[in-house]
């Protein structure tokens, strides 16, 4: 497969996943070739959560001794981590499907993009992509597009085992392999706030829109019968609002919902090309195939 069909298809896949009306969505700012000829082929990937120059200087290194065409983070490096924020609109969609209204998340949304972008002016977002370049090593990032795979895999589960009590969520999360694997090595799910045996209620799972969004919106969930809130990480800010609001908060795990995310994105790529890429698993990534 070249590396911009695989971009394409990454594109694609997450667009028919996403809140949003797919007309809108062209590219997202969060995912992109980094480095490297469009015409690349690829069937040898190096896949990590987060990539740093030691990832790359470890492909480097295994490309000494066996076939490697590329290597692909989940987390946005370079140019896709500077205006990652502006896929936070997404947000904006996902909220106004929950029943909140559309314009007041809106302004609530630009507020904490503004704050995110802000975070990120300081950052040398080049560091990774400079050293690809240098070593010659194609290299890109796939975000929002498995984060959208992990949000409906997580949020259909949910919907369907329909969890009594919060301490049910922990164990309906179990099933998933991610988090089992997760919980072997001590960082499985957990629950942050509310008591394990509250009535979960309705449950609201946020795992998509680039990072966490507005805590405003924390204290307006109960207003369209959220009582419940799954994610991948709650900042202390967020834990506080989320606490003043009396949610439930489970943490499913952050590592453990990137890997199950692009673990589902992988999948359906490999099986729409008919042909599985050769998988180096590191940075918190684990190869889990479903198909």
């Amino acid at each position: 497969m070249k590396l911009s069909t695989l971009y394409d298809k990454i594109v694609k896949f997450g667009a028919e996943l996403d809140p949003r009306k797919k007309a809108r969505i062209k590219a997202y700012e969060d995912t992109a070739i980094l480095y490297g000829r469009p015409d690349t082929q690829v069937n040898d990937i190096l896949v990590g959560i987060d990539i740093a120059p030691a990832e790359i200087l470890l492909a480097d290194k295994l490309r000494q001794t066996r076939a490697l065409d590329l290597v692909m983070a989940h987390h946005p490096e370079g140019r896709a981590r500077s205006i990652f924020f502006e896929v936070m609109d997404l947000q904006i969609d996902v909220l106004a499907k929950l029943g909140l209204p559309k314009e007041a998340v809106r302004r609530l949304v630009e507020a904490r993009k503004w704050e995110v972008e802000k975070k990120l002016l300081s950052g040398n977002h080049s560091q990774t992509v400079d050293v690809a370049r240098l070593l010659d090593m194609p290299f890109m990032c796939a975000h929002t597009p498995a984060d959208n795979h992990a949000a409906n895999f997580v949020q259909k589960l949910m919907n369907a085992k329909k969890p009594s009590r919060v301490e049910d969520i922990i164990d309906v999360l179990l099933e998933v392999p991610e988090y089992k694997q997760a919980k072997k090595e001590f960082n499985g799910p957990q629950v942050i706030l509310g008591s394990p045996k509250r009535k979960a209620g309705k449950v609201f799972v946020d795992m998509t829109g680039g990072t966490e969004g507005p805590r405003d919106v924390l204290g307006k969930f109960s207003k369209v019968g959220v009582r419940t809130l799954v994610g991948m990480h709650l900042s202390d800010t967020h834990f506080l609002k989320a606490k003043d609001s009396n949610l439930n908060v489970v943490i499913a795990g952050h590592i453990s919902s990137d890997t199950l995310g692009l673990n589902l994105l992988l999948d359906r790529i490999e099986k729409d090309a008919g042909k599985q890429f050769r998988c180096v698993e590191c940075s918190g990534f684990r190869r889990i195939r479903r198909n």
